[in-house]
Formats: structure tokens, C-alpha cells, sequence
């Protein structure tokens, strides 16, 4: 696997470490789980869905986290003790999955319905990094030529 040098980005950049790490961290995971399978989905402009197929666990045995910029997702099924089973092809295995999440994403709930558990999150863009415009005040000619008197006349002598 071919090993990609970030060190131009971090002398043209400042504060875009975290992308460089993800890049990486994408680039360098040999083997990634595929148990249990999931979706990811765009409901709308900035909301988006992650549906994970959780068959057999109920909503007790299940947790959802967000550390640092990541979302947790565990499962840990109770034994069961009292259960002869002829064949089990059910995979109630436990699991841990990951998912990282961009600046201003946040998890706004989560559900377990039919064997499904969907987290939606919603990226929220902070007033201080949305667009906003900057009036530009204009001079009226009164005050463009008082203006140009003050800067005419000469500075009082120092005594």
C-alpha cells in the first residue's frame, strides 16, 4: 500500500490536522469489519442517517456514544444459559463500530425498530462560519469635504 506524505499540508495549512489523520487513518485500515452491516443515508440538505442491522439485540444490550469527534456503537448480548440450540445462524455476536463525524455534526437521536437501529445526526453550521455581509457605509459630500479641510489644515506649533 502506497503511504501518502502530508507534510506539504501542514506548511500551507493551519488547523487542518484532523483531515490529514482521517486520510490516514483511512488509507492505513487493512481489514474493516463488515459485521453487522449497515446504511449511511442523506435525509435531507444537512441531516443524515445511519441505519445498523442489530437482529436479535434489544435496545438494552445495545449503547451509542459520541468521544471526541467519533461515534460509538456497541452491542453485548446476554448469554443464554438455558438454550439448546440445533443451529444458530443468527449472528448475535458483539460488536463495536465506529464512525468519525465532521466538525458541527452532531447525534440528535436514535431508534430501534424491526431488528434496525437508526442514529440521526445533523450537521449544524455554527452563526460565526455562516456567509453574513458587511455593509458598506457611504461618505456624503458634506462630509467628504470637511474631510479634506481637516487633513489641509497645518498642525498647531508645539511651545
Amino acid at each position: 500500500m502506497r503511504s501518502l506524505d502530508f507534510a506539504p499540508l501542514y506548511r500551507a495549512t493551519v488547523g487542518f490536522d484532523r483531515i490529514a489523520d482521517l486520510m490516514d487513518r483511512a488509507l492505513s485500515a487493512d481489514v474493516q469489519p463488515t459485521y453487522p452491516p449497515y446504511n449511511i443515508e442523506k435525509t435531507a440538505e444537512d441531516a443524515y442517517r445511519i441505519s445498523i442491522a442489530v437482529a436479535g439485540f434489544s435496545p438494552d444490550e445495545l449503547s451509542v456514544e459520541v468521544k471526541d469527534g467519533t461515534l460509538h456503537v456497541a452491542a453485548k448480548k446476554a448469554e443464554d444459559a438455558g438454550k439448546a440450540y440445533l443451529h444458530r445462524g443468527i449472528a448475535t455476536r458483539a460488536f463495536e463500530r465506529r464512525f468519525a463525524l465532521a466538525d458541527h455534526v452532531r447525534v440528535t437521536g436514535a431508534s430501534h425498530e424491526h431488528g434496525m437501529l437508526h442514529i440521526d445526526l445533523q450537521r449544524e453550521t455554527p452563526e460565526a462560519l455562516k456567509p453574513r455581509r458587511i455593509e458598506i457605509a457611504r461618505a456624503s459630500g458634506a462630509q467628504v469635504i470637511e474631510r479634506a479641510a481637516l487633513s489641509a489644515q497645518p498642525e498647531p506649533a508645539a511651545n
